[in-house]
């Protein structure tokens, strides 16, 4: 009986997606699009690899480059830690003097865990570090019947080993791509075609009828309600935006002035609330205006529930004066989360 590495790349040879990534051994261009697809469909990230390369086609451009563009170019693809994270890990590479070429020095860049290290450093580098992603995850569960929680760390540690024993020691580069692949268009999380599966005849899910039960999670994600009420301020020609700071979501991205609140308000009482009341100099009357109410805005961990208010005010104002002041159109060249770029692109 053939290999499941032999299999999988048999497989792989005739199903495998033609890739940009895929055309290259540089170290570089593999981070980047391993950071890109952490969080990303491919045919999502697919667009976003080439303008992000376009615009840093090494290294060396992007630790030169400023943040604000790093995220400008990063904008609407979420999780912007992983921006800010390969942006100071390419300062790190460059203060070192290249791109590291070990398992242990792709690991201790900024950002980089055992996954992200072990495919850069076998498709680049041919080196057989054994790859395990939630595609992985799946594979091996079903194929091997284990229902060890894939997220406790007894069940991390059983399958690093299993894919650590099962890899192509000769081919690491290709086999991790190989599997996953194969979990991303074969043994795909909801109807997966089992009966046309070249692993199926060796397959415990499939055998025992546990296919969907597999692989199991102990731990379900809690998602927390937040309520968040913007302004777009019309000062003539200007409006007013702010950096997010806080160690919070979309941290160093823009944003209109905010309200945030612990539960939904109703119009009539948000304007008499402080914290809007406190941005307001005295003396002046804005006029203000409801645009969009209860924009559902999904995130991993939370909801967002968003009002925009429109607020009209002469040009010279001394409202929020602890705002950064910048022309309406030149709102698009600075980096704002996704759900305010779509409130500004209805606005223009």
């Amino acid at each position: 009986m053939d290999s499941l590495g032999s299999i999988l790349l048999d497989w792989f040879r005739l199903n495998k997606r033609e890739l940009p990534w895929r055309e290259t051994r540089d170290p570089y261009q593999i981070w980047v699009s391993e950071i890109i697809l952490q969080q990303t469909r491919v045919a999502q990230g697919y667009d976003y690899f080439l303008r992000f390369i376009g615009r840093f086609p090494d290294v060396d451009a992007l630790a030169a480059a400023d943040e604000d563009e790093v995220l400008k170019y990063w904008q609407g693809l979420g999780y912007y830690s992983r921006a800010r994270n390969l942006h100071e890990a390419a300062r790190q590479i460059v203060a070192q003097g290249g791109f590291p070429r070990t398992y242990e020095g792709v690991r201790s860049l900024k950002g980089v865990g055992d996954y992200t290290a072990a495919a850069i450093c076998s498709i680049a580098f041919g080196l057989p570090h054994a790859v395990v992603d939630g595609n992985v995850y799946r594979v091996l569960s079903r194929l091997m019947g284990v229902d060890t929680p894939i997220d406790s760390t007894a069940g991390k540690r059983e399958f690093a080993a299993m894919a650590d024993a099962l890899m192509v020691r000769t081919r690491p580069g290709e086999y991790n791509q190989a599997i996953m692949d194969f979990g991303a268009m074969q043994c795909t999380p909801l109807h997966p075609d089992c009966p046309t599966c070249p692993l199926a005849d060796r397959c415990v899910a499939y055998a025992e009828g546990w296919v969907g039960q597999l692989p199991v999670k102990k731990h379900k994600t809690k998602v927390s309600d937040r309520y968040f009420n913007y302004i777009y301020v019309r000062a003539g020609a200007y409006t007013f935006i702010r950096k997010r700071q806080a160690d919070d979501i979309w941290r160093n991205l823009y944003e209109l002035p905010l309200v945030e609140t612990k539960e939904e308000v109703a119009e009539a009482d948000f304007y008499r609330l402080p914290q809007l009341q406190n941005l307001i100099a005295e003396g002046e009357s804005p006029l203000f205006r409801l645009l969009h109410r209860g924009v559902k805005h999904v995130l991993s961990h939370r909801v967002i529930w968003a009002n925009f208010y429109e607020v009209v005010l002469p040009e010279d104002t001394r409202s929020f004066s602890s705002f950064l002041r910048v022309r309406q159109d030149e709102l698009d060249s600075y980096p704002v989360s996704r759900l305010v770029s779509l409130f500004l692109e209805k606005m223009h």
